[in-house]
């Protein structure tokens, strides 16, 4: 029986459950070491924690690879291919006998981002996680997990499902705000991840089952996917190294689940076979709730989901057609621009913005997935994809982090045949043109039938009918007035017969006629009656803005008038920000607009303002508002990050001037950071340094894993008085503890700062640090109130 076959018949049961938390089963068991690592020292450790799992009641338990990727490797004597061959060969020779017990090829994450927020690209992220997959033959599926950026998780499915034939399950943990760090949301993750193809998705790690809840729920309100839930134990306590639920009360607790239909449970840190066993008592004969989760289209970037329930508006203005200035930004590479262009959209109203880069000068696929990687760093509205190639449209979706729509395909065979594999593929909706070899037909009745031929072709490649989108192309009136009333009549047809969404390019209607404004808002009334899904726009025309606002509100979308009302109390603009010559240093910072922000501190101190003003009344302020909106959630770490490296770019302006002037930049102070001794994890170390780095501090960064003694050696070379220690996992807080010991003993001048996931300030008082940061936000109010600056 094949892995697929064997997971098809574990999916029928009611209940599966999955293995529990290992690092803290091998340390009980005497191990001193990375877990990977066990895979050669320790072998009767790993195997002796996998069988423990399967007497408990474990259908699927995982390989002891979660670390084994080539950037956590680094360093040691053994290939990611090796660690990985072996810990599966454990895991067989683990499960015996046992065919009713499957294996899965655990994948964690990297260890560092990817860009924007990171240094690692999603190539580089792929390559990785595809010599893992290579090297796992022998596993029954692979399950991915513990992930905090979609994007990241994305290059990890996609490795599994290009390199091997295993089914994959895909799992992201986080945090008690119900977004990961990276400000992805539930509904997003699994609206992508169902598109991509996996076989389950869930949530694990971070809280305990009770705080996880609402993400769960959220994830069963979009997707029908099997949902997998594998909480920890609640939450760490550093002082006594353990977590909060015992077996009993953790199950009752995953047991609350099953009202909205969660299938795969197991568990994370701190939890153990005594867990799993209880979880096996406490759900034994259950039934998950049926879901019905009600079709709707959806398209999503990873931070929102836009639900085309209602009429929706497609910025139009990222194409090169008739607009000189955009043709010179992308030859010149003028991405800022570009940036500033789409800003304008969304800040003027638009829900998704279509993307054409199409020019003969350029490489249009290069410079696709250069735009797409900007833009999903600067805003966070879905994307339109909008090309004809089929290689442009694959490699933008592969990059891009949620599911966006491809603009688009046509009747005609050859072309559905070549765009819609793609579309498959990565999940995305599609626009299907009423046009084939013969052109557009004048009569609405034949613009139908095309789009009843896209529509069973979709359906033949598997492509859901609420992901098809029916443009029926809007003809000048000026040379085809009687066109107008066919397109209309398509609209309606497709909408009402076919249960199909529906585009309309507004703005066609009235090329070559006077009053344009007046005839394509007067044409979009006209076809929002007719039921039209999306309008492809220009959002700055207020008469175009104001007509979808105006039927939202007579349609009933806008419930008790609230949208319409805050359009025109003064409590919400929906004018579009100025244009980007007129754009000021702190508007630039906060859009990330990197090299406008920095041609606007060379104007500020052209214009004779004095480096510090600048740095005070603009940088500084700016950054801390900023942080303000992150610490409220109103933003998320990649708009955070990005905006902290604009104002980094800022201050090297800053610093080149004032060392052209002959003088020495004003020096913040030295920061000495490094996460301690047994801990390879420093993703919340580098946001630290990033965020320290761009406020004006000198950081020194000695990375992971690094000895007491290192800590206390830099900080006596560099003279530095704040040091900043990160820890992970709770079997390195010992670790942190002796590092503030030693500090206090050879420089009792140096204030300790601590943080990560594990710490409480409770913790941070009793081991002697001085301050506790409990992010990386948090780091930067301590280094000001510290040095004073």
């Amino acid at each position: 029986m094949t892995q697929k076959k064997l997971l098809a018949e574990i999916l029928k049961e009611n209940i599966v459950l999955l293995d529990g938390g290992t690092g803290s089963q091998y340390q009980l068991r005497g191990a001193t070491e990375a877990s990977e690592l066990l895979n050669f020292t320790r072998p009767d450790i790993v195997k002796d924690v996998s069988r423990s799992y399967i007497s408990a009641g474990s259908r699927i338990f995982t390989t002891n690879t979660f670390g084994c990727n080539r950037l956590k490797l680094e360093g040691s004597k053994y290939t990611t291919a090796e660690t990985v061959k072996t810990a599966v060969a454990l895991a067989l020779e683990a499960r015996g006998d046992r065919k009713d017990v499957l294996v899965a090829l655990d994948i964690g994450p990297l260890g560092r981002m990817l860009q924007p927020v990171g240094d690692v690209t999603f190539e580089e992220a792929y390559d990785i996680f595809s010599e893992i997959v290579s090297a796992g033959a022998g596993a029954d599926l692979v399950l991915c997990e513990t992930m905090s950026d979609l994007l990241e998780i994305k290059a990890a499915v996609l490795a599994v499902k290009e390199n091997s034939d295993l089914p994959v399950i895909a799992s992201l943990t986080f945090e008690p705000s119900g977004r990961t760090f990276t400000g992805c949301t539930p509904a997003a993750a699994a609206i992508t991840l169902q598109g991509l193809g996996v076989s389950a998705v869930g949530v694990n790690c971070s809280l305990g089952p009770k705080d996880l809840f609402g993400v769960l729920k959220e994830m069963s309100e979009v997707t029908q996917l099997p949902l997998m839930l594998k909480a920890n134990a609640g939450l760490p306590d550093p002082v006594t190294n353990t977590y909060g639920l015992a077996p009993a009360e953790f199950a009752a607790q995953c047991r609350r689940f099953l009202d909205i239909g969660v299938k795969f449970f197991g568990g994370c840190c701190g939890t153990t076979p005594a867990h799993i066993k209880e979880l096996a008592r406490e759900l034994r004969d259950a039934v998950p709730a049926v879901r019905e989760v009600q079709a709707v289209t959806r398209v999503c970037s990873s931070s929102r989901v836009c639900d085309i329930t209602r009429p929706r508006i497609i910025g139009e203005r990222l194409n090169p057609t008739g607009k000189k200035d955009f043709k010179e930004a992308l030859k010149a590479g003028d991405f800022d621009y570009i940036a500033a262009r789409a800003l304008e959209q969304v800040r003027a109203g638009a829900d998704i913005l279509d993307v054409n880069v199409g020019l003969p000068e350029i490489d249009e696929r290069a410079t696709m997935v250069r735009v797409v990687k900007m833009l999903a760093a600067v805003t966070d509205t879905p994307l339109q994809i909008d090309s004809t190639r089929a290689d442009v449209i694959e490699a933008a979706l592969r990059v891009y982090g949620g599911k966006a729509i491809v603009n688009s395909v046509n009747g005609e065979t050859a072309v559905l045949e070549r765009i819609l594999p793609v579309v498959k593929k990565y999940g995305a909706a599609v626009i299907g043109l009423t046009l084939d070899a013969d052109g557009i037909p004048p009569k609405a009745e034949a613009r139908v039938a095309i789009a009843e031929k896209i529509l069973d072709k979709c359906l033949s490649y598997g492509i859901p009918r609420g992901d098809v989108i029916i443009d029926c192309l809007t003809l000048t009136a000026s040379a085809q007035q009687s066109a107008v009333l066919e397109t209309l009549n398509a609209v309606e047809h497709i909408t009402k017969e076919l249960g199909l969404k529906t585009v309309l390019g507004v703005s066609n209607i009235s090329f070559g006629l006077p009053e344009r404004e007046l005839l394509n808002s007067t044409f979009l009334t006209m076809a929002l009656d007719r039921g039209l899904s999306l309008a492809i726009i220009n959002p700055n025309s207020l008469a175009m803005t104001e007509a979808i606002r105006a039927h939202a509100l007579l349609a009933g979308f806008d419930v008790n008038s609230a949208e319409f009302i805050a359009a025109h109390s003064g409590s919400k603009t929906f004018a579009a920000v100025r244009p980007n010559a007129e754009i000021t240093v702190s508007e630039a910072i906060r859009s990330g607009l990197k090299t406008d922000a920095a041609k606007l501190t060379e104007k500020l101190l052209a214009e004779g303002m004095p480096p510090l003003d600048i740095v005070d009344n603009e940088l500084v302020p700016t950054l801390d508002k900023i942080g303000l909106e992150y610490e409220k959630g109103k933003l998320f770490l990649p708009q955070l990050i990005l905006s902290a490296e604009t104002a980094g770019i800022c201050f090297d302006v800053i610093k080149k001037a004032v060392a052209r002037d002959g003088k020495t930049a004003e020096e913040k102070g030295t920061i000495v950071l490094a996460t301690v001794r047994g801990d390879i994890h420093d993703i919340g170390k580098n946001i630290v340094k990033v965020l320290l780095d761009n406020y004006g501090y000198r950081v020194v960064d000695l990375g992971k894993d690094v000895p007491p003694s290192d800590i206390a050696a830099a900080v006596a070379k560099h003279d530095s008085t704040l040091v900043g220690l990160s820890a992970l996992m709770t079997t390195t807080l010992p670790a942190m503890e002796s590092t503030v010991k030693l500090l206090k003993q050879q420089s009792p001048h140096c204030r300790v700062m601590v943080g990560g996931a594990v710490l409480t300030h409770l913790y941070a008082d009793m081991i002697g640090a001085d301050y506790y940061g409990r992010d990386a936000k948090s780091a930067v109010d301590i280094a000001k109130a510290h040095f004073g600056k």
